[in-house]
């Protein structure tokens, strides 16, 4: 190696931006190689929401740690970014949801996230706008949102990265091939391109998965927390089935950000008329105001999914000079920071709380090991 360690970061996206960000602030010399434009892929196709989540230990530990991570960071970003407090309420549909509120406050505060339960009059106190009928729920009051594209763009430039506008496609030991035909020495090699990934590594066990997303026109009905059913996580992690939560992020503007929904394996970037009319229904049934409100715009986007629905951090068990990052599916805006942290300490022997999780290929795919 040289005295200066070169790393190239392929991917210019929320998680890639973070680890370039870290990895200058350990003294490497960084390259970001990004096709498009910055932030530009599955970070600006999402709804910015920093949240905790509880899937497995792993999960909250990640999640509980990257937002400390931003509540540090959030002092530095621009106004543009709009980092702002939201909170997130869990809404519990029934008794059945509802019994499952306890566990997760509980799991919320060991983790040192506050968290407090809402009965069915608190819930009405606090979002008047849902139906009538609904269980209660859980008010995490320490989630953020964050306009992801202007946060990337942030860590990008205080790096002090040099970035290379092209593909990469091909890996060795000495660097990065781009589509050019130019190739980049690096000592050291992140693979931090979502769903991208699979093109220089094909052995990743990663699948795609699309969502859509919609936003209001301004006289939106009045919401003051980001609204997620608790039914989500079962639509969510149930099948491979085309499935749609309630999802509801408010603006400042007076919009509303709706989602969600989920399809694998479908990498056009189309609409699905069918799957959005059963969104807004889930919406609708939650916020009957939505009525027959007008949308300013649609779109959709893709996530990079794993089994087990945690991201790949770490060194690949084939290649001494590849690390990875990514496998994020709807959280690598949450967990870039961690992302990051993780692979330092995995890099420069930095402590981190999260070296004690697995987070590594081998979980998933322990042939990949011994290939």
């Amino acid at each position: 190696m040289t005295s200066v360690l070169r790393a190239v970061v392929v991917g210019g996206g929320m998680v890639g931006a973070a680890c370039a960000d870290v990895l200058a602030r350990h003294g490497a010399r960084v390259t970001v190689v990004e096709s498009g434009a910055v932030g530009g892929g599955a970070t600006a196709a999402g709804m910015g929401h920093l949240v905790v989540m509880d899937d497995s230990p792993a999960q909250l530990a990640l999640t509980a740690r990257s937002l400390e991570l931003w509540e540090d960071l959030a002092p530095s970003l621009p106004a543009s970014a709009e980092y702002r407090p939201s909170g997130t309420i869990w809404v519990a549909s029934d008794d059945e949801e509802l019994e499952a509120v306890a566990p997760k406050q509980a799991a919320y505060r060991e983790a040192g996230r506050e968290a407090d339960l809402l009965d069915a009059p608190a819930l009405a106190r606090l979002e008047p706008a849902l139906r009538d009928g609904l269980a209660g729920g859980l008010r995490v009051p320490g989630d953020r949102v964050v306009y992801a594209p202007v946060a990337a763009a942030f860590l990008l430039e205080r790096s002090g990265a040099a970035l290379i506008r092209g593909k990469a496609v091909a890996l060795d030991d000495s660097g990065v091939r781009l589509a050019s035909g130019d190739h980049l020495p690096a000592d050291l090699i992140v693979v931090a391109g979502g769903i991208g990934s699979l093109e220089l590594l094909p052995e990743l066990p990663l699948r795609q998965r699309k969502g859509h997303l919609l936003i209001t026109e301004r006289r939106a009905p009045s919401v003051h927390h980001q609204l997620v059913e608790l039914g989500y996580l079962k639509s969510a992690h149930a099948s491979d089935a085309d499935s749609v939560a309630f999802n509801v992020q408010p603006r400042p503007t007076g919009q509303l950000l709706i989602g969600s929904s989920r399809q694998f394996d479908q990498p056009d970037s189309g609409l699905d008329w069918a799957l959005l009319r059963r969104m807004l229904a889930r919406a609708r049934d939650f916020l009957p105001e939505l009525g027959d409100l007008s949308a300013l715009r649609l779109w959709t986007g893709q996530r990079c999914a794993t089994p087990d629905h945690l991201p790949i951090v770490g060194p690949h068990p084939q290649r001494t000079t590849v690390f990875v990052a990514t496998g994020h599916e709807g959280l690598g805006i949450t967990t870039a920071l961690g992302t990051a942290e993780l692979l330092a300490a995995q890099v420069f022997g930095t402590p981190s709380a999260l070296s004690a999780f697995d987070f590594g290929v081998e979980r998933l795919r322990p042939e990949v090991a011994h290939a």
